[in-house]
């Protein structure tokens, strides 16, 4: 591979990086919001760290010879490697994690600092599946006992016809994505990776309060209803999500 294709990838890597975080929102799907600048930022060199090398090698391309007509102008060959992330970028983005990766994850143990406040007297209750997992297991008081619980995520398929509600939580990439889940009782069974809005109640099983409290919901109502932006936070329910 000569310098000007080393240049010309260059240019394309930027470009692919630019394509996903600064004109569309693809790189929400691998990263965490505060990496978007980041992002950029490099897309930005890339592009122009190739110009410049192209602009230069084209100035020194009669002293890239020796006097044996040699051209020592060439790179490895592996550099060519480069030009599959290059036209992935470009051209294809990987699907965002989902069922599959989710499936595959033990529940994202949750730990609350500190005590419990009092639940706001609304119904449905929008909460956060992190939010419901630690209150179904550490909340002495049993808060959400018969309360009627709002909360979103996506469907992951579980054993035979079961399945579970669930939020994909990343730190920092892709790399780090860790599951937060509810089981799910009751009502029609979406398909995987359906987002869904799902009210109901907390299905008994152990004791609430403790570790043996089942993290689980009867739902009341199943409905589909649009990803969000950033689907990589345990955030609450919009307001567009009412149960109906």
């Amino acid at each position: 591979m000569k310098r000007t294709l080393q240049s010309g990838l260059l240019v394309l890597c930027g470009l692919g990086l630019l394509r996903i975080s600064l004109v569309s929102d693809l790189c929400l799907r691998y990263v965490k919001e505060s990496m978007r600048p980041l992002l950029i930022a490099s897309g930005c060199v890339l592009v122009l760290l190739g110009i410049v090398s192209a602009v230069l090698d084209r100035k020194r391309h009669e002293q890239e010879y020796d006097g044996h007509g040699h051209d020592h102008s060439r790179v490895p060959r592996v550099a060519w490697l480069l030009l599959l992330p290059a036209v992935s970028l470009l051209c294809y983005a990987p699907p965002a994690l989902g069922a599959y990766t989710a499936s595959r994850q033990p529940p994202e143990p949750i730990a609350h600092q500190g005590g419990f406040g009092p639940l706001p007297a609304v119904s449905p209750l929008p909460m956060t599946l992190s939010d419901f997992t630690s209150r179904v297991r550490q909340d002495r008081a049993g808060a959400v006992k018969g309360r009627t619980i709002l909360m979103t995520g996506i469907v992951t398929p579980h054993g035979k016809g079961g399945w579970d509600l669930t939020r994909i939580i990343i730190n920092c990439c892709a790399a780090d994505a860790q599951s937060v889940k509810v089981r799910v009782y009751g009502g029609p069974v979406p398909p995987a990776d359906t987002w869904v809005a799902v009210t109901g109640t907390w299905h008994p099983g152990g004791t609430l309060g403790t570790g043996s409290a089942a993290v689980a919901l009867d739902a009341r109502t199943v409905r589909k209803v649009p990803r969000p932006v950033n689907g990589y936070q345990d955030a609450l329910p919009l307001p567009t999500t009412r149960a109906r």
